[in-house]
């Protein structure tokens, strides 16, 4: 079954390169979101299997987002993996105490992101 991943972030071409990595190299498909708002309309809409999270937005930052998936009922149980270049000790302290499925960092590598994302999920990475 193919994996669909849900791409929060604000910067275009962040999601272009994630969106293109995944479906290009995993052959999952991707829905990406520009800001908070439509990334949990999306979340909530959409049949999706991960969330990968910007923490650095405007209006409502990655935590906001974070917050109202797990008071969904039907975004609770979908894991969150935060893609962020922000990993300051007190930003690791708040990634642990949020309980997501783990911590990719900016930058990444377009052609190992995949792989890292299913080694945390544990997913296979092709198909």
């Amino acid at each position: 079954m193919t994996k669909r991943v849900l791409i929060v972030d604000d910067e275009d071409d962040i999601r272009d390169i994630v969106q293109a990595a995944l479906e290009e190299l995993a052959g999952w498909q991707t829905l990406g979101a520009g800001s908070g708002q439509k990334g949990l309309a999306l979340a909530q809409q959409s049949k999706i299997d991960a969330i990968l999270l910007d923490i650095s937005m405007p209006n409502m930052d990655g935590f906001e987002i974070y917050r109202q998936l797990q008071t969904h009922p039907a975004t609770q149980n979908i894991p969150v993996i935060v893609l962020t270049s922000k990993v300051l000790a007190r930003d690791r302290a708040r990634f642990t105490a949020l309980q997501v499925a783990g911590l990719i960092t900016k930058p990444f590598n377009p052609l190992t992101l995949a792989q890292q994302i299913a080694d945390l999920l544990g997913w296979q990475a092709t198909g």
